[in-house]
């Protein structure tokens, strides 16, 4: 009658996709920003955000019930192993001087987080551009909240969680709001007020900004992550289900991912993508892809219909396919060195309503993703100082050129240390040929499989970016390294800065290494 290790996954994902019925009791919230109509439960000691309202949940095979005093969870009136409630917080017996209950202004989600919308209307909201999941005015338009909270209301409340209930970190999110900036002015007010009360970590979202100066602004407020939520990669499913943020672009939301990533820092941005929305599991893969290499964490999230919303009589996906994509998800975060133990405030850390976090496992030890900050930048330049110039002597004093500049420059991360790296790029004939180069690994490093790792996942780059042939001039005593990865000479070897070089060509049909 206990859970097994590795069930957790399994079974969370279950729950949240089925739901599940209970009792009175059970510390929930209905309405609101983000996964709502929910109850929390504490399995294995993992809280879990899991569906308690809605007609599907009605039907779900699974139940809580209490007997011999112990709550169990079961699945066709079986009984499949105890599980816990998130307690009521004593903060909500509270209220503020001006009498409004701590419960209007915050909430608990999961077990230790904190978490609120500053401001409850949304400017959307009344409008066709209106996310059709979302239900942010309901709670307000139900009297369970008060329409905007003040930087001193939500110091208060937050000090009193930590010192009652011992809450960690804090979630801000906000209603879009007419007016550039203005959204960033409410978050940046609130943040500096609760971390000043309480030194909590905070994590705001919102809209992706026009001004990188807004994202420095919440940083200096003392926001700790962020999340700028897309919801879907694919436009179309975009235009759909959340109109206003289609009508941003993707190129705007990847704009802001980068800047956050400059500012926060890798594993401290993060965005929603909700299954169930329409998308395919394939665009959805892809999209996690794209942000895991741009150090964003890809929360993955089922819909959870709410009612009273424009998406109310949909369902959530199936747990079948939810498992496939946390598997394959998880396998990206591994290999790009993200997880969610690594964040330090927001709904990753939190983790409750999502099971991506059971399935992570570590993160491996050697990864390779594309520099993703200006830091990671220069360290790679460094590394080639160190090899070409100052080792090989193949350069004077630099061997920066003019290909840096429209390079994707990859690099290998050992335990967080970045020990090597590899550029490469479109040749100027435009015909779908692309060059590496440039290829160095730290010394301490060359036996630990890094310059593979480069390799391999330049050619997994390349072949993403429509590469029909990708070539690079190899030293001669690397020849057989690059034979055995499944490269060819094609060109006589040819003295290149005085060492002997051989145009070697990848094979581009064989599978991909990454997979």
């Amino acid at each position: 009658m206990s859970i097994l290790p590795g069930m957790c996954g399994e079974i969370i994902t279950e729950l949240q996709s089925r739901g599940v019925r209970v009792g009175q009791g059970i510390l929930h919230r209905k309405g609101g920003a983000g996964p709502a109509e929910a109850g929390f439960l504490l399995i294995g000691g993992i809280p879990v955000s899991v569906p308690v309202h809605g007609p599907y949940v009605s039907n779900s095979p699974y139940a809580v019930e209490k007997q011999k005093g112990q709550d169990l969870l079961l699945n066709r009136g079986e009984v499949l192993f105890p599980v816990d409630f998130v307690p009521r917080p004593r903060f909500y017996d509270h209220s503020t001087g001006e009498g409004i209950p701590y419960p209007k202004i915050a909430l608990l989600h999961g077990k230790d987080c904190l978490a609120t919308s500053v401001d409850q209307r949304c400017v959307y909201w009344p409008s066709r551009l209106r996310c059709r999941f979302c239900g942010i005015e309901l709670s307000l338009k139900d009297g369970q909240t008060i329409a905007r909270k003040t930087p001193e209301q939500l110091a208060e409340v937050a000090q009193k969680a930590r010192a009652l209930d011992g809450v960690t970190h804090v979630v801000l999110t906000t209603g879009a709001a007419a007016g550039a900036g203005v959204e960033i002015k409410r978050l940046a007010a609130c943040a500096k007020a609760i971390k000043g009360a309480s030194g909590l970590a905070v994590h705001a979202q919102f809209m992706p900004p026009e001004e990188e100066e807004d994202l420095r602004a919440l940083k200096r407020a003392g926001v700790d992550t962020v999340g700028i939520h897309v919801e879907s990669f694919d436009l179309q499913v975009l235009e759909r289900a959340a109109p206003a943020k289609a009508a941003i672009g993707l190129n705007r939301y990847k704009e802001a991912w980068k800047r956050s990533v400059e500012i926060f820092g890798t594993n401290q941005v993060s965005t929603f993508l909700l299954v169930g929305l329409g998308e395919r599991s394939d665009s959805l893969l892809e999209g996690c892809e794209i942000l895991a290499d741009l150090g964003v964490y890809p929360f993955l999230v089922p819909l959870r219909p709410i009612p009273g919303t424009l998406m109310e009589k949909a369902l959530p996906p199936s747990p079948r396919m939810m498992t496939a994509l946390y598997h394959e998800v998880a396998r990206i975060l591994r290999r790009k060195g993200l997880s969610s133990a690594r964040s330090q405030a927001g709904c990753v850390r939190c983790g409750a309503c999502s099971a991506l976090p059971a399935f992570e496992g570590p993160a491996d030890r050697l990864v390779c993703h594309p520099a993703r900050t200006a830091g990671e930048l220069m360290t790679a330049y460094e590394i080639r100082r160190q090899v070409f110039v100052l080792e090989q002597g193949l350069f004077q004093d630099s061997d920066k050129d003019g290909e840096d500049r429209k390079s994707i420059h990859l690099v290998a991360e050992k335990d967080g240390e970045v020990v090597g790296t590899v550029r490469v790029f479109p040749s100027s004939s435009g015909n779908g040929h692309w060059i590496g180069g440039r290829l160095a690994v730290k010394g301490p490093f060359r036996a630990c499989g890094a310059g593979e790792l480069l390799v391999k996942d330049a050619v997994a780059c390349v072949k993403k970016r429509g590469c029909t042939s990708f070539t690079a001039h190899v030293q001669q005593e690397n020849v057989p390294f690059f034979t055995q990865l499944g490269w060819r000479a094609i060109e006589p070897v040819r003295a290149y800065r005085g060492r002997p070089h051989q145009l070697m060509e990848a094979n581009l049909d064989a599978p991909d290494p990454m997979n």
